[in-house]
């Protein structure tokens, strides 16, 4: 018997509703975390009802103060709020986004060289909607900047490390900046457009790299190093602004 138990539901945090998931478990204390789609709630098993209700309406607001003292908080569940008519910037490119809501029950969007057009299913809930515009402009934008983003891969690798690349990827991750395979595919998270130049640059590298060492050894930091000896500024630039690098 695991003595664990799950239960899904919803913080309202300024009238929006936030989800979150409620786990009774074996544990000694009680946890708050904003995990990347819910708001979570741990808590022992054998607290009583009355203790379980004193808890859950101290989580409650928990998540109201953390969404009202953390922007990036609110960005993640809620989007940038993003208007028909706005302007998107990534890099040095700019988008003006159209955007309808449609009675379909699924979203749908399209780029026409600056323009993106964003067709938006009006049932969904917020949480969800706001996932769901990132996912398309990530999808779009990725369009637009993969010819360059593969010439820049190519490019580097051609100049320091001659080695294989089967493909270059770029796709919206939030858990990493990049990836590379034992099978010499290149992928490249689209939060990573939003970033200099030379920090773009950094991660490529540190991902070539892996096509020589496919660890994080004293030889892999070597290799880094030896082509961009000031690559911790280029980490600490991610540290400290990664957050802001999304859609």
């Amino acid at each position: 018997m695991s003595g664990k138990t799950i239960q899904k539901t919803f913080v309202e945090v300024d009238g929006k509703k936030v989800p979150a998931k409620v786990y009774r478990e074996w544990r000694n204390s009680v946890r708050f975390s904003i995990g990347k789609s819910a708001a979570i709630l741990r808590m022992p098993v054998l607290l009583s009802r009355k203790q379980q209700e004193v808890q859950i309406a101290a989580f409650k607001v928990w998540v109201q103060k953390q969404f009202a003292k953390k922007e990036v908080v609110n960005e993640r569940f809620f989007g940038k709020g993003y208007q028909d008519g706005a302007i998107l910037k990534v890099g040095k490119r700019s988008y003006e986004l159209r955007i309808e809501f449609s009675g379909n029950k699924s979203h749908a969007g399209r780029l026409n060289g600056d323009l993106i057009h964003l067709k938006l299913s009006r049932s969904d809930t917020e949480v969800h909607l706001q996932k769901a515009i990132r996912h398309l402009l990530s999808r779009l934008v990725a369009q637009d900047f993969l010819p360059e983003i593969t010439r820049r891969v190519l490019e580097i690798n051609k100049r320091h490390f001659q080695q294989p690349v089967r493909s270059v990827n770029l796709k919206y991750n939030i858990s990493n900046w990049g990836s590379c395979s034992a099978k010499s595919n290149l992928n490249l998270s689209t939060r990573l457009l939003f970033a200099p130049d030379d920090v773009i640059d950094y991660v490529i590298i540190h991902e070539l790299a892996h096509l020589i060492e496919l660890n994080h050894s004293p030889k892999f930091w070597s290799i880094v190093a030896r082509l961009m000896p000031d690559y911790r500024r280029k980490e600490q630039w991610l540290e400290k602004n990664g957050h802001l690098c999304d859609f």
